[in-house]
């Protein structure tokens, strides 16, 4: 009864991982891109803020939230037991 348990535990927290992951990465890959225009009245660096974003910013979220996805799905692994 307690693997059945630790089971949906790890299931849950990793889908709740999951969702979140993904909202970051929609946020990051669309949404921003649709307010580029908006964007470009905002400087960074010296670039306009949309440009910088579609240049820079997302491809750099991006590894940062796959080096974090996988840091929390290991810490997940490890409390739930299903660790290799």
């Amino acid at each position: 009864m307690a693997q059945k348990q630790a089971f949906t535990e790890h299931w849950h927290r990793t889908r709740k991982l999951t969702y979140t992951t993904l909202a970051i990465w929609f946020l990051f890959s669309f949404v921003v891109h649709w307010f580029a225009a908006e964007l470009n009245n905002f400087s960074f660096m010296g670039f306009p803020l949309g440009f910088y974003m579609a240049a820079q910013g997302s491809p750099i979220i991006f590894v940062i939230l796959i080096f974090w996805s996988v840091r929390r799905q290991e810490a997940i692994d490890e409390e739930c037991g299903v660790a290799e």
